[in-house]
């Protein structure tokens, strides 16, 4: 078994692709194979992206959401929530703030909240892009051409997760929504040139290793140019409270199998992975993460987003002192912070093989 394993991760490195009975085989396997993998998932992460992390800075500008998902604290039946919204000047505002202490992208994220109109989101990336920043939306599933006029108005990336590759789990998880719509909306994304993050929990009820392996598969097959992957985290005042919250060594192990799949990709050590363990951020980087997403949220809003219970304990430090801890951390794990907006390499590389 251990010459196997060790078979299919030097596949992987060289390849960049695994079977579902490979990847089902190296999450199932001992933790004593895990050093071997995070390894390789270091090395390619370093030959295709280099050392560099990029800090992405996250405005989460309302938590309002029309949608009832079982596992997020946002659910529109979750009535213990204080809601809020930030209007264009108090996001522009939060912007420049991130901007003047270093970040160069900018992640505008919230639940699904049609109170912002297309119009009035294509503004705000215009004053944005004005800051000399790229621009991430995370706004969940809208139609076609909104999408579109958010592109042109310079919206450079949009991250929407699928959660789960099991068309049935996802229909459970997400009360009158598909897996296929979702997936549409990845692809309407990639066609109209935005830079496409999404990405899975590791943990969520009824979830198999089976399952797993076809999330990464999924991510594979989109060829997303980012993709989160973190813990299930239970939140009190949703139907999924008394559930135990997901692993970090499997997640690490997602991690670390996404890089090998994708090593163009950027890879996320994501806040919910800090959140259940306090050095989730160095485990990730250390297997295959290039990206860390610091909140820059205004302090009077930032423990109203609740996707999950004690996120905002994650990153209590204000926003110079928090981005100081980040770089003396990687810069502790012999790294560098990245100086540039961090777009996708894919684009430079095949140029660069060609």
């Amino acid at each position: 078994m251990k010459q196997q394993i060790r078979q299919i991760i030097s596949k992987a490195v060289r390849e960049h692709s695994l079977s579902r009975d490979d990847i089902i085989l190296i999450l199932s396997c001992e933790n004593s194979h895990d050093y071997e993998l995070f390894q390789a998932a270091d090395s390619v992460r370093r030959q295709y992206v280099g050392d560099a992390v990029h800090l992405r800075g996250i405005i989460e500008f309302s938590n309002y959401c029309s949608r009832n998902c079982l596992y997020c604290g946002l659910r529109c039946a979750n009535k213990n929530l204080r809601r809020y919204r930030m209007d264009a000047d108090a996001i522009y505002k939060a912007a420049a703030s991130a901007v003047s202490i270093g970040y160069r992208t900018i992640v505008l994220q919230s639940g699904e909240d049609s109170t912002y109109d297309a119009d009035a989101i294509a503004d705000i990336c215009r004053r944005l892009k004005k800051l000399g920043v790229a621009v991430t939306l995370s706004l969940g599933e809208r139609p076609y051409e909104e999408y579109r006029l958010w592109h042109k108005a310079g919206a450079d990336r949009y991250l929407i997760k699928h959660e789960t590759a099991d068309p049935e789990l996802y229909k459970k998880l997400h009360p009158g929504k598909t897996l296929a719509s979702r997936i549409d909306c990845l692809r309407q994304l990639s066609e109209l040139g935005y830079q496409v993050g999404s990405g899975c929990m590791v943990g969520l009820p009824g979830q198999t290793i089976e399952t797993l392996a076809d999330d990464l598969l999924l991510l594979k097959e989109l060829d997303v140019e980012m993709a989160g992957i973190g813990p299930f985290i239970p939140h009190p005042s949703t139907p999924l409270a008394e559930y135990p919250p997901g692993p970090v060594d499997m997640t690490l192990k997602m991690l670390a199998v996404a890089r090998l799949l994708l090593p163009l990709a950027h890879l996320p050590a994501t806040t919910a992975l800090f959140t259940i363990a306090g050095d989730g951020r160095e485990r990730a980087l250390c297997s295959g993460a290039n990206v860390v997403m610091p909140n820059v949220t205004p302090s009077e809003y930032k423990n109203l987003y609740e996707i999950y219970p004690n996120k905002s304990r994650a990153e209590k430090t204000m926003p110079v002192a928090g981005r100081r801890q980040l770089e003396n951390m990687i810069t502790a794990l012999g790294r560098t912070v990245a100086g540039d907006q961090g777009h996708s390499p894919k684009r430079k590389f095949s140029r660069a093989v060609s």
